[in-house]
C-alpha cells in the first residue's frame, strides 16, 4: 500500500535525525531528505478514513516522532528551536490524532476533539480527521463552529473546507453567513475567503450567486488564482449561469484571454477540491 510506504520512508527519515551527532549534522539531514514534504504527506494520506491497517506504521512514526523531539530539544540550538522543534510537534499532533483514527475511528476522533484538556494541535488534527471522513452526522459539530464568533481560527477553516461534504444540509448558507461575518476583518478574510469560496465552488449551490456577483467589482485580487476572489467569484459565475461576467480584473469578458486564465483556473478549483489542508495551528 501507498500511505503504508510513505509512513515507513518518515519514519525511517526520522530515525536517522535521532541518531545525528549535532544540531548542524541534524539540520542538514532534515533538507537532504526533504522531510517537511515527506512528513505531510504521509500524514494527509494517513487521516482519511479506512485507515485500520495502517496503525502498525502510525504508531512505529509516533514513536520516532517523540524520540526525534527529545533529540531537538537537547541541542538547545535556536534555529532548530524555533523551526524544527514547531513542526516535529505539529507532526506528532497529527501522527497520534492519525493513530487514533486507524485505532478507534470517528467515535476516538471525536473523544480527542471534545477533550479540552488536550493539546490544542492533538484537538486540531482529529477534528481535521474528522473532516476528511465527514461522516453525515458530524454536521452539527461543523455548523456550530461556523456559527461561533471567536471560535478558533484553524478549527473553522477546517469546518470551512468540511462544509463542502454537506450540500443537503445548509453548508452554502452557512459559509456564506460566515463570510459576510468577517469580511471586514482583514486578517480573518485573508485567512478564510479562499476556503469558503473554495467550498461555495464545490458545492455548486444557487444561493451563492449574489455573493459571487458582489465580488466581481468589490472582491480582493491576486496573482495567485486560488487566493483570488475576483477569479474564484468569475468560475462560480459560469459555473453557476454559463456565462463570463466582466469583472473588476478582467473588464472585457470577450477576451480571449479572459477565457483561457478561467480555464486554467478552473482546471485548477477541480484537482485541489478533495484536498483539505492543515493550517499551522500557533
Amino acid at each position: 500500500m501507498d500511505t503504508i510506504r510513505r509512513l515507513c520512508g518518515f519514519a525511517a527519515g526520522l530515525e536517522r535525525l535521532i541518531t545525528t551527532r549535532d544540531a548542524v549534522e541534524l539540520d542538514a539531514m532534515w533538507d537532504e531528505q526533504n522531510l517537511g514534504q515527506i512528513g505531510w504527506e504521509a500524514l494527509a494520506l494517513a487521516r482519511r478514513a479506512n485507515t485500520e491497517a495502517l496503525e502498525p506504521a502510525l504508531a512505529q512514526v509516533d514513536r520516532r516522532l517523540l524520540a526525534a523531539l527529545e533529540r531537538c530539544r537537547a541541542f538547545l540550538d535556536p534555529h532548530i528551536v524555533t523551526f524544527r522543534v514547531p513542526e516535529l510537534e505539529r507532526w506528532q499532533h497529527a501522527a497520534a490524532a492519525a493513530l487514533v483514527g486507524a485505532r478507534w475511528g470517528v467515535a476516538g476522533l471525536r473523544t480527542v476533539i471534545a477533550d479540552t484538556q488536550a493539546p490544542l494541535g492533538r484537538r486540531y488534527f482529529a477534528f481535521l480527521a474528522l473532516a476528511e471522513r465527514h461522516p453525515s452526522d458530524a454536521w452539527p459539530l461543523f455548523e456550530r463552529y461556523l456559527r461561533t464568533p471567536g471560535a478558533h481560527h484553524a478549527f473553522v477553516a477546517a469546518a470551512v473546507e468540511a462544509a463542502r461534504y454537506y450540500p443537503g444540509q445548509g453548508g452554502a448558507p452557512t459559509v456564506i453567513a460566515l463570510f459576510q461575518r468577517i469580511r471586514g476583518d482583514e486578517m480573518l478574510r485573508r485567512f478564510l475567503a479562499p476556503k469558503i469560496l473554495e467550498s461555495l465552488y464545490v458545492l455548486g449551490d444557487p444561493i451563492a450567486l449574489p455573493l459571487y456577483e458582489e465580488l466581481l467589482v468589490a472582491g480582493h485580487t491576486n496573482r495567485d488564482v486560488e487566493r483570488c476572489e475576483v477569479t474564484r467569484a468569475l468560475v462560480g459565475v459560469r459555473k453557476l449561469t454559463g456565462r463570463v461576467a466582466a469583472s473588476s480584473k478582467y473588464p472585457d469578458p470577450e477576451e480571449p484571454n479572459v477565457i483561457r486564465a478561467l480555464d486554467e483556473a478552473q482546471r485548477i478549483f477541480e484537482e485541489v477540491k478533495d484536498r483539505l489542508e492543515p493550517v499551522v495551528v500557533i
